[in-house]
């Protein structure tokens, strides 16, 4: 049987990356999913591949740092669904012009603040407000939320980035010891170098900004650093797990995904 058979889970920044291998994976694992982001194009079109493929899938077009939009989306699931057994928080991100504190100018420190900390942090917080009472509701389930492998070491020159994959395990173990007794686990993937297309974008060799470049010229210049790099069916393998009973000794975990990068 497949280990997510008869449960429902939601998975934000699903229509791309991370979040849409992730929600694939959920589907093909027997789970019915929601699919939310704030990319209705990209969003709708993952939703109905998954339904052409035979899957259970609705999108709701949401923006996750705001709280109305959180809780409407919510409702929609329940609506659809009539409960909820996952939740897989992807959605998130940092800026191109994040940087080290001290060299971050106070106009840009504030702007790269406000976003970070919104999408990342606050994003991650309104969708298990939301979320893990509906969890509770149907005998509990599981919550992971991505975090960085930038929270587990000091060398990331994106400091506002860091902070907030570093709360963002502060809060998992927070809400792992809360919800333990309501049959509720939460974890964090701390993801290493992933080659999705953000990344792509951000580190190929293109002299066009925005430029999507090859893989494999991706993925060795990135391997100027003696770690592994992935795809986001690597991370998406790992959320399934998590999401399923199989990991139910696993809780208030951040688990490095990173292919060794933290060990170093």
């Amino acid at each position: 049987m497949s280990r997510l058979a008869g449960k429902v889970a939601m998975v934000t920044g699903a229509a791309a990356g991370i979040g849409r291998a992730t929600a694939e994976a959920f589907a093909r694992e027997g789970a019915r999913v929601a699919l939310l982001d704030v990319d209705e194009t990209a969003g709708r079109q993952a939703a109905e591949t998954l339904a052409a493929l035979g899957h259970e899938a609705l999108f709701i077009p949401t923006d996750v740092t705001r709280e109305d939009a959180v809780r409407a989306a919510v409702a929609a699931l329940r609506d659809r669904f009539g409960r909820l057994d996952v939740l897989f928080n992807c959605a998130g991100g940092s800026l191109n012009d994040d940087g080290r504190v001290t060299e971050l100018a106070s106009d840009g420190f504030d702007r790269v603040w406000s976003h970070t900390m919104g999408l990342d942090l606050r994003g991650a917080m309104l969708c298990c407000r939301h979320a893990i009472p509906e969890i509770v509701r149907g005998g509990g389930g599981s919550v992971v939320i991505m975090s960085s492998g930038a929270a587990l070491r000091g060398g990331s020159p994106k400091h506002v980035y860091t902070a907030a994959k570093g709360a963002v395990v502060s809060l998992v173990r927070a809400l792992a010891g809360t919800h333990a007794s309501q049959g509720v686990r939460v974890n964090a993937i701390c993801a290493g170098r992933i080659l999705s297309e953000r990344i792509l974008r951000n580190y190929g060799s293109g002299d066009t900004p925005g430029q999507v470049v090859d893989r494999q010229d991706a993925g060795a210049r990135v391997r100027d650093y003696p770690f592994w790099v992935g795809e986001p069916a690597d991370i998406a393998a790992i959320g399934a797990f998590l999401a399923s009973d199989e990991s139910r000794m696993i809780t208030g975990a951040a688990l490095p995904a990173d292919g060794g990068r933290s060990a170093y």
